[in-house]
Formats: structure tokens, sequence, C-alpha cells
């Protein structure tokens, strides 16, 4: 049995890829495009089930199901990383997003973070109510230290004075195990691990990994198809994850009373080489290339300005600190991260500052209003003059300032 997402609810539309079934049958399920002609009176369900070759193919002949094999999915792994020095300066990027002066802090938004995990017993996450989940089966905690890392950003206390967290009063944080041990795992962890902090009330979502294109080329060609045919099948599962996406956020709008369902924020990925010969960028990856997902890109510091990390996808809808960010580690530790990983935290962390803002001013937040606010009053005036507006999208990430 192989585990597959299916959706019900929405009729796809077929085009040149139902071509292929056949020939992909087994690999990546029904390939329709999965372009919703018309939904029906209540929102699409997605679920994810193990299901054996029999019942896959009844599902074949059920009107409104599409379905598609998981995808592997791996973290967006930091380039480099390395311990903190022995005298800590607070993480550059809390100033440099303005949430030093911000009056905001957090307090009474829930922030989800689906990754690797947490060291919860940590010191930057003392007085936090961590509710853990693992999607993974390999149990909780985390081994590989960017969970950690990433929601030390987004709500760490300050560790022997030295502040690395940008929303510091977030009581309480979702925690989804999505990636085991070794940085790996599938796409429908990361679907389970969304219903699930939407269902356990998180506010804002943030996820710092991708969805593995070339891992399934390699896995294809490792079944024994020829490299071409192994793309142009991994392409087509892509696309239909892409699709399946947009219904799980069209699903999570419906079900939202109030428009109050989450702020999804996600790495835009590393893959672009800036700095080599020949130069190229490569453009923000699944999840991060959903509707209504935030993209986030990296941004490091140059002679006062901010310059796009040479690693940073392109096509992000806003940017964010992603060099030399100081934050939690196992082991009660600190450690110094760079990537887009680094840099979604950011932005979920200023997020969760203004859903704060939003709620004392008598506004009702949602992810709609929250996701204006960060558009909105992204900066660019400090960027250097090499920064284009695909690199960064709407510019900087910036904190609400007081009232």
């Amino acid at each position: 049995m192989k585990s597959y997402i299916i959706l019900r609810g929405q009729k796809p539309q077929r085009t040149w890829s139902q071509d292929f079934t056949d020939f992909t049958e087994g690999v990546s399920g029904t390939l329709g495009e999965l372009e919703s002609t018309g939904v029906d009176d209540k929102p699409p369900e997605i679920s994810v089930e193990r299901l054996p070759e029999q019942a896959l193919r009844e599902l074949d002949d059920e009107p409104g199901v599409s379905h598609v094999e998981v995808m592997p999915t791996i973290l967006i792994d930091p380039p480099a990383n390395a311990p903190a020095g022995p005298d800590p300066q607070p993480s550059w990027g809390i100033a440099a997003v303005g949430a030093d002066t911000s009056p905001y802090t957090g307090v009474g938004v829930t922030v989800a973070v689906l990754d690797t995990g947490i060291q919860a017993d940590h010191p930057a996450f003392q007085g936090v109510d961590l509710k853990q989940e693992d999607f993974t089966t390999i149990g909780n905690g985390d081994v590989k230290g960017h969970g950690t890392h990433c929601a030390g950003t987004i709500f760490g206390r300050d560790v022997n004075g030295c502040r690395i967290g940008i929303a510091r009063g977030v009581g309480k944080a979702l925690i989804g195990k999505v990636m085991r041990d070794d940085g790996k795992g599938d796409s429908g962890m990361i679907f389970n691990a969304l219903k699930w902090a939407a269902q356990n009330g998180a506010n804002i979502i943030s996820m710092s990994l991708g969805f593995d294109f070339p891992g399934k080329v390699a896995e294809l060609q490792d079944q024994g198809y020829p490299p071409q045919a192994a793309t142009s099948i991994a392409l087509v599962g892509y696309r239909a994850h892409l699709a399946m996406f947009d219904a799980l956020m069209a699903q999570m709008r419906a079900g939202g009373s109030f428009g109050n369902w989450p702020l999804v924020v996600a790495a835009a990925g590393n893959e672009s080489k800036r700095d080599a010969v020949p130069r190229y960028v490569v453009a923000a990856s699944l999840p991060a290339a959903a509707t209504d997902v935030v993209s986030v890109a990296a941004v490091g510091q140059q002679a006062g300005k901010y310059k796009m990390a040479p690693f940073s996808n392109v096509l992000a809808s806003i940017g964010a600190p992603g060099v030399d960010i100081l934050s939690a580690w196992p082991g009660n530790a600190l450690h110094v991260a760079s990537g887009t990983s680094m840099a979604c935290p950011h932005v979920a962390g200023v997020a969760a500052l203004w859903w704060q803002a939003l709620k004392q001013s008598g506004t009702t937040p949602s992810a709609a209003s929250v996701g204006a606010r960060l558009f909105a009053n992204a900066r660019k005036n400090q960027l250097d003059a090499s920064v284009r507006e695909q690199d960064i999208g709407q510019g900087m990430v910036s904190a609400p300032p007081a009232p």
C-alpha cells in the first residue's frame, strides 16, 4: 500500500496530463490538472490515506474525487550554521524588523511551527505552553535542531540576557513534527499537520520546508524510469500537489468562523546561486508557491543596507533577515544559522505582533487583515539597489509601531 492525498468534492478538469495516466499509474495516482471547474456547496475535503491498488482504482470511478501519491519533502536546510560565540549579542534581525521598538509582544496569539520538532525544555521556551504532535511516527523532540531554531526566532525568551525572539509574549505554541531526524518527510505529513494546526486554534502557521522535486525524480529513476519520464511524472505530481494545497487553503478559509483561519507563512527556498558562474535563481517552491501562503525571501546586512542572500529563491511575497541569525539549539545552546528557513520565522513572529496590535485596536484580527498589514508596512527604503521586486516582493517585513 502507498499513501495518497485524496481530494473529495471538487471536480478536476482533465488536460494534457490525463493522456499519461496509464503511463504513470501507480506512481502519481490520478494526474489530471486538478483545476476546479466549479466547487460544490460545501468546501472540498482533503485527507491522507494509505490505500491498496484496488481501493485506488475504485476512487477513479467516484465523481468529484482526485488523488495523488504523496511527494517527498525536505528541510529548507541552512547553507551554513555554527555554535554561538562565548558572548553572543541579540540577533540582528530583531532590530532589523523593528521588533525591538514595537510595544507588542504577541501575547494571546497561538503560533504553530511545522518542522523537526522542538527541545521543549530549552530555556528559551520557559513559560510557553507547547502542544506537540508527531506526524513522523518516530516520536517528539528535535535531534536536527532546525525546528528549535525556528521556534526560538518566533517566540523564544531571552537566554542568559540575550534576546533571540521576535514575539516573546506568545504563550501557546503548536509544534507539529513533520520531518524525521534525517530532515526528510512527505507531503502527507504536512497536509495532516496543517489540518491539525488549524483545528487546534493556530492563528499563524510557520513552515521552513519544501517539496523535494529532485528527490522525487531520483526516486523514480531508482525504480527504473528513464530521466525524461521520471522528470515528467514528478512534474505532473508536483502540479497536482499545488492544486491540492490550494484546495486545502480554501478548505481552511471555509472552515474558519468570521474569517478566523490561520495565516500560513513558508520559506521560499535556498536553491538559488547568485554567486555562481553562471549566476542563476530558482523560483519559490511548494508550499511557499501556493495561493494565500506568505512566501519569504532572505536578506543579509551589507554596508548599512539589506541585500538579497545569494541562496534565496525568487518570486517571494516578502523578505526578512535570514543570514547569520542567532537562535535556540538543542542542548540548551544558541546557534547561528542562515537560510530562508531563518527568514520565515521572522515573518511569523512579526505576524504575531500584528495580530495582537489589531486585536488591541478593536479590530478582529484574521489571516486576511494581518497579511494586509504585513504587505502594506513592508519597507524598501533600506534595500540595496541590486534588490529587485521579484526577489523580495513587497519589501522588508516590519513590526507594528506604537499606536
